[in-house]
């Protein structure tokens, strides 16, 4: 079988070599022109997007032969490896069918402002420095800034389906089950889907939020930069700081305030300060906002429906959402001194027992407390619900979980109001469970008996 796998990847390699030998030759006697002969463009397809589609799964062809060739994949690792490659495949198919794509071309928009040195666009809602980096790409035009982000968002997703398994594992999940989790929370999955299709900064962000988790009193000073990265690339995720904050490490305190600063002076030395008062100028733009959207599933969004509706004036909305969301972030607060106190994800002996505890109530209140909310933000409450699973046991609070989680990452996105805000009650009703499970700290039935079930496998 090995020698078969063997051969099979020296005719992989050589099929590679043949087809970059003959785009080679065809470039070169032909140029673009004879390209566009071999070529084809099929309706409703992006061939940008379609042929990068074909050669990253075509190099997880070859991913997998070596691995097998070379003995790289055995009883410990097939879970973790066969569940990468089957998400990374699945989505390569599925964005691949997708020939319209969004929010690069506000990053676009604003890239190309700071290039000609105009202010930022009112559409852009992001600290400058996502758009200070891609300004250098802006020459590529619409399709190379699309390739290019298409690109990193694939690699993202990779690193996701990482960190995420590595964050159960600190859990107290093991690793089989945890990539059993992993990979069937990722095979459906809206948030995920929309931002892939969006090609937004969710993936980067999220991505970089674990591997500060991760690092954390391993490289502090890894650790605080990933942080601070992800609150320049997204904003709410400031909310999570509370949470090592909470940890007293002062060392990572301190590396967190350096490199914030340091992140933050990388515009102003290449643009100034003007795209930081173009930025506080677009938030305020962002609250005088007078209309509904139904993808927007904010507190600010539902509330403002009802100005028409019942005559009633947008200052009074503004107070009642302000309101609810002062409410919200104390309700937060408690949760998250009660899943501390208690230990309710994991016990003391953890190697950072007060952030683990505190971060999974803080991502709800960092996604619900902005002043849009699409649906693509949800999978920043990936963690919130997936670790509810080491705790509730009862079938009132499974029936609650599973209805929370079908209206968050199941439900397709749709516009009827109020049907379509079923995204601003899921994450409270994780809340209320996180809440409820603080008080007795243990592993429910479930996760117990899957947990060793899954370690029992013979593979």
């Amino acid at each position: 079988m090995k020698h078969s796998l063997q051969t099979a990847f020296k005719l992989w390699i050589g099929i590679t070599l043949l087809v970059i030998a003959s785009v080679i030759a065809i470039y070169l006697r032909n140029g673009m022109e004879g390209l566009d002969l071999f070529i084809q463009q099929w309706p409703l397809s992006n061939l940008v997007v379609t042929l990068e589609a074909t050669v990253y799964t075509w190099f997880c062809a070859g991913a997998i032969l070596y691995m097998l060739a070379n003995d790289k994949v055995n009883a410990g690792n097939v879970f973790f490896v066969a569940g990468f490659f089957i998400v990374i495949l699945l989505y390569l198919n599925i964005l691949r069918e997708r020939f319209r794509y969004g929010d690069y071309q506000y990053y676009l928009e604003a890239a190309t402002a700071l290039m000609n040195n105009q202010p930022l666009p009112d559409t852009y809602l992001y600290l400058p420095l996502w758009a200070t980096i891609l300004q250098y790409i802006v020459p590529l035009g619409d399709q190379g800034m699309l390739a290019i982000l298409w690109t990193v968002n694939i690699i993202m997703l990779g690193l996701f389906y990482i960190l995420l398994v590595r964050v159960l594992e600190q859990y107290g999940y093991s690793n089989r089950f945890a990539v059993t989790v992993t990979v069937l929370f990722m095979l459906v999955n809206t948030p995920l889907h929309r931002s892939l299709g969006y090609v937004q900064v969710n993936l980067i962000t999220l991505v970089l939020v674990m591997a500060g988790m991760l690092l954390f009193r391993k490289n502090d000073f890894a650790s605080a930069l990933m942080l601070a990265l992800a609150v320049h690339l997204k904003t709410s995720p400031a909310a999570l700081v509370l949470a090592f904050l909470l940890e007293r490490n002062w060392k990572w305190i301190a590396w967190f305030a350096l490199t914030f600063i340091l992140i933050a002076l990388i515009p102003v030395a290449l643009e100034g300060v003007g795209p930081y008062f173009d930025y506080l100028t677009n938030i305020g733009i962002l609250t005088r906002i007078t209309d509904t959207n139904f993808h927007d599933t904010s507190f600010d969004s539902f509330f403002r429906f009802f100005n028409p509706f019942l005559g009633i004036g947008i200052e009074t909305t503004r107070l009642i959402t302000m309101a609810i969301k002062g409410l919200l972030g104390i309700a937060t607060l408690y949760v998250m001194a009660q899943n501390v106190r208690g230990h309710a994800f994991v016990d003391e002996k953890a190697a950072s027992p007060i952030l683990l505890n505190a971060i999974p109530s803080l991502f709800i209140v960092m996604t619900l407390t902005s002043p849009i909310v699409w649906d693509h933000h949800g999978i920043f409450t990936t963690l919130s619900f997936l670790l509810l699973l080491k705790c509730i046991s009862s079938p009132a609070a499974w029936t609650w979980f599973g209805f929370a989680y079908f209206l968050e990452f199941i439900l397709p996105s749709f516009d009827f109001f109020p049907w379509s805000f079923g995204r601003l009650i899921a994450p409270i009703i994780v809340l209320v469970l996180m809440g409820l499970v603080s008080s007795k700290r243990e592993e429910s039935r479930f996760f117990g008996a899957a947990n060793a079930w899954f370690e029992r496998l013979p593979i």
